[in-house]
C-alpha cells in the first residue's frame, strides 16, 4: 500500500508537458525472486524511477526498457532468467533462481483508465480490488495489451464471463494468477491480482509508548487511528504521523469507528478499567485481531469480572485476543516492544509464523503453479528475454 501511495504521489508531480513516464510490473515469478507477482516501479525518461522490481539488480535494464516504450508507445512483457550466479548480461550475479516477467507500459496521463489512475482511485475508495490486466492477445479478442477489468465487493461491471471466476477466485484467496484463456476465435493471457488498503491499526490508549507504535505502523504504510477518552494525552503534536487522533468516551468510542476485517485494535492505555471497557465493546465485533500490552494476568482478571457481571464470550472471540502482545523479540524498551507488537500483526494477516527463516522448510514465499506459454505475442506486445547465462 505504501508503494502504491507513493508511486501516485510521485506520478502527480511529473510534469508531462516535458517528461513521459511508464509503469513496470511484476506479473510473473517462476522460482524465487525479491518481490512478488504486483510489485510496481514507476520511471520517467530522464531517469528516474520510484518503486521497485528486485532487489536493485534489474532496475538499471527496466530503466532502458521503459525508454523505448516511452519512445514506441507500446507496452512489453521482459523476461528476466536469473538462475544462474555466474556471468550474465547484467555484469552482476544475481543468483535469485528464479524466472520473472515484469509488463513495461507507457502511461497517457490524459486517459483517465491509465494504470496509475486506477491506482489512485484505489487509494481514494481504500477497498479491497482485483485487477485483470492484459498482457497479451491475438486480434481477434478485440484486446489489448494493457486492457484492465476491476472487479471490488460492490460491482462486477463490465468483466466478461471468461474472466470472472478467476477473478473472483483471487479476490477471496489473494493468490496472484497469470492464466491463458480462449476469446472468441483467439486467445488473451492475462495476470489477475488483488490489491489491500493494508492493516488498519486502531491504539486505544495515548500514552508514550504509543508513539513508536504510531510511527512504525504509518512507516509501513498502515492506516493508524490514535483514540484515548483523555483529550489531555491526544495533543497533536504527539502523534503527527497519525492518520487519525480521535477523542471519544470509553462507552462510545466504536461509535466513531469503522471495523473490518483488516482492522488491528490494540489497547495501550496502562488504565485497566478503560481496557475492559473496551474489551467488552470490541468483543462485540467482528474485529479479527486484538491485542493487549500488559501480562497474561490483567487479561484474566478482565474474563473474572465480565464473568462476575454476567457476561458471557464465546471461546472463539475471546481466542482473538492477544495478551499480552508481541512476538518474543526480548523487546525491553518502546520502540524495540513497538516492532514486537508491529511484527506479530504483520505475522496474524498474513498468517506467517513469526519464526526464524532459517528453520522454514521449502521457500520463502509460497510458489506459484507453473504457466503454460502457450501461444506467441502479437505485434502489440513484444517479449524480450534476458538470460543470465
Amino acid at each position: 500500500m505504501k508503494e502504491i501511495v507513493r508511486i501516485v504521489e510521485v506520478f502527480g508531480q511529473i510534469d508531462f508537458s516535458q517528461r513521459k513516464a511508464a509503469l513496470a510490473t511484476v506479473v510473473w515469478v517462476e522460482g524465487s525472486s525479491y518481490r512478488r507477482p504486483g510489485a510496481r516501479m514507476l520511471i520517467t525518461d530522464d531517469g528516474r524511477w520510484e518503486g521497485a522490481i528486485s532487489g536493485g539488480c534489474l532496475e538499471g535494464d527496466a530503466l532502458r526498457k521503459a525508454r523505448q516504450v516511452m519512445l514506441d508507445g507500446a507496452p512489453i512483457v521482459v523476461t528476466y532468467d536469473t538462475m544462474d550466479d555466474g556471468a550474465n548480461s547484467f555484469g552482476v550475479g544475481l543468483g535469485c533462481n528464479g524466472i520473472i516477467d515484469i509488463l513495461i507500459e507507457p502511461i497517457d496521463p490524459t486517459d483517465a483508465q491509465n494504470p496509475v489512475a486506477l491506482l489512485d482511485e484505489f487509494i481514494q475508495k481504500r477497498d479491497v480490488r482485483v485487477l485483470a490486466t492484459v498482457l497479451k492477445s491475438d486480434d481477434s479478442t478485440g484486446l489489448s495489451a494493457g486492457n484492465r477489468f476491476v472487479l471490488t465487493d460492490q460491482t462486477a461491471n463490465l468483466i466478461p464471463d471468461w474472466l470472472q471466476d478467476d477473478m473472483l477466485t483471487v479476490f477471496d484467496t489473494g493468490k496472484p494468477l497469470t492464466q491463458a484463456y480462449s476469446v472468441e476465435a483467439g486467445s488473451a493471457e492475462v495476470f489477475i491480482e488483488r490489491i489491500d488498503p493494508g492493516i488498519e491499526l486502531v491504539i486505544f490508549g495515548a500514552g508514550y509508548d504509543v508513539v513508536p507504535v504510531a510511527k512504525l505502523a504509518r512507516d509501513l504504510g498502515w492506516h493508524v487511528t490514535v483514540t484515548d477518552d483523555c483529550v489531555a494525552h491526544l495533543a497533536p503534536k504527539r502523534f503527527p504521523v497519525a492518520t487519525c487522533v480521535l477523542f471519544a468516551d470509553r462507552q462510545a468510542v466504536l461509535d466513531k469507528l469503522t471495523i473490518t476485517n483488516r482492522t488491528a485494535a490494540v489497547l495501550m492505555s496502562h488504565n485497566f478499567n478503560y481496557d475492559r471497557a473496551v474489551l467488552q465493546a470490541l468483543l462485540t465485533t467482528d474485529v479479527p485481531y486484538i491485542g493487549m500490552l500488559g501480562p497474561r494476568k490483567r487479561f484474566d482478571k478482565m474474563q473474572a469480572e465480565f464473568e462476575k457481571d454476567g457476561l458471557t464470550f464465546s471461546e472463539a472471540g475471546l481466542d482473538r485476543v492477544h495478551a499480552p502482545i508481541g512476538l518474543d523479540l526480548g523487546a525491553e524498551t518502546p520502540d524495540e516492544i513497538a516492532l514486537s507488537i508491529m511484527a506479530e500483526i504483520k505475522a496474524f494477516f498474513t498468517n506467517g509464523s513469526g519464526g526464524f527463516l532459517k528453520e522454514k522448510s521449502g521457500p520463502i514465499h509460497e510458489r506459484l503453479a507453473n504457466r503454460q506459454r502457450n501461444f506467441a505475442p502479437q505485434s502489440d506486445l513484444t517479449v524480450s528475454t534476458i538470460n543470465s547465462n
